[in-house]
């Protein structure tokens, strides 16, 4: 037998909740970000389920932008951090890729191109968030290079919310952007899965739902089935070995653990190597054999302890969910000390990965 542990990709999930980005902002078109390997899922997989339904993808590595090109899509593709080097102008020319310009040094690449080449561009102001995007002073001169340049067919507005996602909100960001000069009548792009969620006057023409797609909720103390989104990624595995502990007894590396009386011991076929967080402390959500549990102990390479004392009926093979259906990523990223963002996106290669939910049922 192989080992047990097992991530399981629901297609169907991922459309509904697609399908609930669009009812919250009918009037938007949507690109899905599909970056990081569709937040762990595998790019190819996302994008081939909602193919017919995204009006865009947005990433940001090349290699899966030319791919989801040449895998026959038509929709726009959109490259979240831009042009790294000028000879990248090339491929965005022959797959007619969509490019964010956030610096000024990016515009410069795409001088001396033919007239009519059809360069889309959504230029990035920084309106706070402080990372990426065009200083308030230097975006109305890259604008009117934008306009002036011929071979750039398009120009949508961008800008991305800090925190969107916490009370402070939105309104100090849209009222920096509002200040730029020039901006009047540009398409915008502006709404992330939080700003989808919460704030209707940022949706704009188009709209760019991340986490949310997956089914996890980008607010603290929320899950995604809260918000009526299913989770898409579960992963899965079993109980391989059961230990009886004296008290006093520890287990695991570290002896982090100390058992206060008699405490049976659960040994699960997932660690670290496979994506689970080695930081999760003892107290970190598992569900067994459909029960609530926890983690006990420090999470090894290849293995974790759970405590079977509230399901007695547990023992070797018996099913373990580590996150997903039954045991919201949030909960256990909370454990953590991360957010369920970390979690999907650390998944590791060696975990296989099991597809559900056949689009073309999904699509009947």
């Amino acid at each position: 037998m192989t080992r047990p542990i097992q991530a399981t990709v629901d297609l169907g999930a991922l459309r509904h909740n697609f399908a609930a980005a669009k009812r919250l902002a009918p009037a938007s078109r949507l690109f899905a970000v599909v970056k990081a390997n569709a937040y762990g899922h595998g790019v190819e997989r996302a994008s081939r389920a909602l193919a017919d339904v995204a009006d865009g993808y947005a990433l940001l590595e090349m290699d899966a932008a030319v791919r989801l090109r040449e895998s026959g899509y038509r929709g726009r593709i959109a490259l979240l951090e831009g042009l790294f080097d000028a000879r990248e102008v090339k491929e965005v020319l022959e797959h007619r890729l969509s490019i964010v310009v956030h610096h000024a040094e990016q515009a410069q690449m795409l001088h001396g191109l033919p007239e009519g080449s059809g360069i889309d561009v959504l230029l990035k102001a920084n309106t706070g968030m402080n990372r990426l995007g065009l200083q308030p002073g230097d975006f109305p001169r890259v604008l009117a290079e934008m306009r002036g340049n011929p071979a750039v067919a398009g120009i949508t507005l961008l800008t991305h919310f800090a925190q969107a996602d916490e009370p402070r909100g939105v309104a100090w960001q849209l009222e920096a952007l509002n200040r730029l000069p020039g901006t009047e009548g540009l398409p915008r792009c502006l709404a992330n899965s939080a700003a989808l969620l919460r704030y209707p006057q940022t949706h704009g023409d188009w709209a760019r739902p991340g986490i949310m797609i997956y089914g996890v909720s980008p607010f603290t103390g929320e899950t995604g089935p809260d918000l009526g989104l299913r989770p898409v990624m579960t992963l899965a595995s079993r109980i391989i070995a059961v230990r009886e502990l004296a008290a006093g007894e520890t287990v695991g590396y570290g002896a982090v653990y100390t058992a206060a009386g008699r405490v049976r011991i659960g040994v699960v076929a997932c660690g670290y190597a496979d994506g689970y967080p080695r930081h999760a402390p003892t107290g970190t959500p598992v569900v067994v054999a459909g029960k609530p549990t926890h983690t006990v102990g420090r999470v090894s390479m290849d293995m974790l302890c759970v405590d079977l004392s509230s399901v007695p009926e547990a023992g070797v093979g018996a099913p373990v969910v580590l996150w997903g259906t039954g045991n919201p990523v949030e909960r256990v990223a909370e454990a953590a000390g991360t957010v369920g963002y970390e979690l999907l996106c650390a998944l590791a290669p060696r975990v296989p990965v099991k597809e559900i939910g056949a689009v073309d049922a999904e699509r009947e």
